[in-house]
């Protein structure tokens, strides 16, 4: 996860930094260091909760039968459910927060300040990301290639310029795909 979350997150960090400089802060790149480990810490601890819940899945479905033969159903099922999140105005705030700056530049300039940020952008950056972090459970969490497909989607969403409409055509994508899942699973493809 934490690999997943660097190309979007250096912005973030590089804007911290900046509004730190501003406030007077003397250490501005020790600040925005130590945000950016507690918002990694945040993701790390996110990615052991998505990782055992993957994990259990799995193992339960090679235990049951009936569950293995409902997991492709299932799976299209929350294809369809992530790709509809992506069109809501949650997501649509939760995003805006993550790509903005810091709001009260003259308090950046102490440690408390930069860890407080971090967990905050953290914390909205999981939420955020619940959609596509679904999607990556769907695919299968150490798969190398749904992996890379996360990422892309994740920093494209965050980088790109807000009018882009990048989170709705990622969502259509991936409802797309729960759609076709759906309709393999129940035989009409």
């Amino acid at each position: 996860m934490v690999a997943m979350m660097v190309p979007s997150l250096l912005p973030a960090l590089g804007r911290y930094h900046q509004a730190a400089g501003l406030s007077g802060a003397s250490w501005p790149g020790s600040l925005a260091m130590l945000a950016g480990v507690v918002y990694l810490g945040v993701w790390t601890l996110s990615g052991l909760f998505i990782f055992a819940i993957g994990s259990e899945l799995a193992a339960l479905a090679m235990r049951r039968p009936d569950l293995a033969r409902a997991m492709p159903m299932l799976m299209g099922a929350c294809l369809l459910t992530a790709g509809a999140f992506q069109f809501t105005r949650w997501k649509a705030r939760l995003l805006a927060c993550c790509r903005k700056g810091p709001c009260r530049i003259g308090q950046l300039a102490n440690r408390f300040a930069a860890a407080g940020y971090g967990l905050r952008l953290g914390l909205v950056c999981c939420i955020s990301c619940s959609g596509l972090v679904a999607v990556l459970l769907v695919l299968g969490v150490m798969d190398l290639r749904a992996m890379i497909l996360v990422t892309l989607a994740i920093t494209t969403e965050r980088l790109a310029p807000a009018g882009l409409r990048m989170p709705e055509a990622i969502g259509a994508v991936t409802a797309g795909a729960g759609g076709i899942l759906i309709a393999q699973a129940a035989g009409f493809v």
